[in-house]
């Protein structure tokens, strides 16, 4: 198995591994081409979030600058809008559902390292130690809204018409109608459940 299917799968892999490397290069340059492009430039930006990007959705706005890790794991869904500022770091996929906002200076993180430092590294000879890594995903629902500075953690699963308070911080999942906030982030109260807007639906 390679480096990249264990990443894939959520097992413990080599992040120094090259084919792992040109990847992150190759999506680093990316997204400085995209950071520097005019505002205005509609096309160019489209252009750039479609290669970038493993989904890039009907009518998605994604504010510069914008910092990724892989970019190829990032999925956004129709209408969906980030802001300025966003880190998304996409070890493991990143879904973002139709409609669904991301408020400024969002982090969402999937890397998961083992709590015990020594299980943390592999040990090689002339005292060159290289970090174990897991990727564990992010999925967040349609309609929901993530406020500004919020932090989502690996493994997080945030439903759909889900309000997060901003500056909260994430650490377990959040169902469907949910408005939640703090550090750690917790259920407040609850929206109505969605209705089918005009023109949807049966």
């Amino acid at each position: 198995m390679t480096e990249l299917e264990k990443k894939q799968s959520g097992q413990i892999y080599d992040a120094r591994n090259p084919e792992l490397r040109k990847q992150q290069d190759h999506a680093k340059d990316l997204m400085r081409q995209y950071n520097s492009l005019p505002a205005g430039d509609a096309e160019a930006r489209a252009r750039l979030l479609t290669e970038l990007l493993g989904t890039f959705g009907r009518n998605v706005r994604v504010n510069q600058p914008i910092y990724v890790d892989y970019g190829c794991n990032i999925h956004l869904a129709d209408n969906s809008f980030i802001n300025m500022h966003c880190t998304l770091l996409d070890t493991a996929p990143i879904v973002i559902g139709e409609c669904t906002m991301i408020g400024p200076d969002v982090k969402i993180y999937t890397a998961v390292h083992a709590l015990d430092g020594a299980q943390r590294f592999w040990h090689e000879p002339g005292g060159i130690a290289a970090v174990k890594t897991q990727a564990v995903p992010v999925h967040i629902g349609s309609y929901s809204w993530i406020g500004g500075g919020s932090i989502i953690l690996p493994g997080v699963s945030i439903g759909d018409n889900v309000v997060i308070g901003a500056g909260s911080v994430v650490t377990e999942s959040v169902p469907d109608n949910a408005i939640a906030c703090g550090n750690p982030c917790r259920i407040l109260k609850w929206n109505a459940p969605m209705e089918c807007a005009e023109g949807e639906g049966e």
